[in-house]
């Protein structure tokens, strides 16, 4: 094992806590106190300080989860100092890494490695801890979410024990430790299986919506990596296919001037404009959409992994996302089709369709079956209750599984019958959190008290 050592941080002990809001700012609080450990040692003096005090605790990462899942009322934990390499098996292809590590910090500290990340999130300001504790997921049918690559993982328990479950430690709770929602502990160090550094090829190109859903089923099985958005008001997917190649492959990446233009600013600047308009002027948003479909044209670029998964997104919104087997995508995105248009909604943002494997973890939305997720959004100012009920209740209709960091309003009694191992999650939660030091309202709405 090749050591390296972690980032310094800031001193440790408790802080004036100020005001914490999520990034869509649906979520505030004032904690009644801020800590900033170090290690899993002073992880460890927290949570006993607070076991003696009689309060709970919330570890909190970049704040990007939609729902209350990271809200800490009592002692707010920053796991920030948590960060860096801790460890690399190089002949496994394994990097331990502190729990707070950002994934936008990945690249260059797993340069000297030669390795990376088997698949990934279009977002990539989440920390590691975060990330799989929500169900963070990519897309490609042959590939699992961020939890699907951790091998061995340290959390300090409701206990104030720092635990270590790996393939030979505790195995049996790799399952539940891998997507915890915050409910079994604190995550202070988690181990990545990794792969071979590689380069993506993307090819983006806008095609007729009803063609796309038509073959579903053979578009993503032909590619590594397929997903699509689609605008309300048009006919057109917005589709994107990634290949994957060797490393050594010739490149041929964005010019900074393209990448600026269409990312930063078309997708946010312009975009961000016609959000902001579109509040106003509700009337506006299907001419801009469909203005979106006809400038929309075809990229194809050749570039390392990460920068091919992930995109900067500085409007704000909200979001809904569910996961539904994975042939009745076409079915119910029609359904939600339909409902737009018969309700006369005016929606400025796409919903973004993927898909995955399926996967062991006892709370992963692809447990036991290969999924397909539709994600909806709505403009941070806007209200989105109304649409998202109504698309949530399509996909409840497709036994959906709601994305834990993103907004739903299902409860334990009803999660219950859609995950196989949903009691047997709550059993270890008993057992690593009798006292419930890291519950706060959204635990207890999803897993009960």
């Amino acid at each position: 094992m090749t050591q390296t050592a972690p980032r310094t941080a800031s001193p440790s002990g408790p802080h004036r806590p100020g005001v914490w809001r999520n990034w869509s700012r649906l979520e505030r609080v004032e904690s009644l106190r801020l800590e900033r450990p170090r290690d899993a040692d002073e992880v460890q003096a927290v949570v006993a300080r607070a076991l003696e005090e009689g309060r709970r605790v919330k570890a909190v990462g970049a704040g990007h989860s939609f729902t209350g899942a990271a809200v800490a009322p009592d002692i707010r934990v920053e796991v920030d100092a948590l960060s860096g390499i801790l460890a690399v098996d190089e002949a496994a292809g394994r990097v331990a890494f502190g729990a707070g590590t950002h994934l936008y910090d990945l690249p260059a500290l797993l340069e000297p490695t030669g390795l990376a990340l088997q698949n990934m999130g279009d977002i990539d300001q989440q920390t590691i801890a975060g990330a799989t504790s929500t169900g963070t997921h990519g897309t490609g049918i042959g590939f699992g979410g961020i939890g699907t690559q951790i091998v061995a993982a340290k959390l300090v328990t409701g206990t104030g024990d720092v635990l270590s479950v790996s393939e030979t430690e505790r195995p049996e709770l790799l399952p539940a430790v891998r997507l915890g929602v915050g409910a079994l502990g604190i995550l202070t160090e988690v181990t990545l299986q990794l792969v071979p550094r590689y380069l993506l090829q993307a090819v983006e190109r806008p095609e007729p919506l009803g063609a796309v859903l038509d073959g579903w089923d053979e578009r993503v099985r032909a590619a590594d990596h397929f997903e699509f958005y689609w605008h309300p008001h048009t006919d057109t997917a917005m589709t994107k296919t990634n290949t994957r190649l060797p490393w050594d492959a010739e490149r041929a990446p964005l010019g900074r001037f393209g990448r600026w233009l269409d990312d930063e600013l078309l997708a946010n600047g312009v975009f961000r404009a016609a959000c902001a308009t579109g509040k106003v002027v509700p009337g506006i948003i299907p001419g801009f959409n469909r203005l979106v479909e006809k400038v929309s044209g075809h990229r194809d670029f050749t570039d390392a992994s990460p920068k091919v998964f992930t995109t900067n997104r500085t409007v704000r919104f909200r979001e809904m996302e569910y996961a539904i087997p994975f042939a009745e995508v076409p079915m119910a995105l029609r359904e939600i089709q339909a409902l737009i248009e018969r309700k006369r909604w005016r929606v400025s943002f796409p919903i973004e369709v993927r898909a995955a494997a399926a996967d062991e973890n006892w709370l992963s939305t692809a447990h036991g079956r290969e999924t397909g997720y539709l994600a909806v959004h709505r403009y941070f100012r806007e209200d989105h209750r109304e649409y998202f009920a109504a698309v949530e209740s399509i996909l409840r209709g497709h036994d959906g599984r709601p994305h834990w960091g993103k907004l739903h309003t299902r409860t334990a009694d009803d999660l219950r019958p859609t995950y196989a191992h949903f009691d047997d999650f709550l059993a270890v939660r008993d057992e690593l959190d009798p006292a419930r030091v890291f519950a706060n309202p959204y635990t207890e709405r999803v897993f009960g008290r």
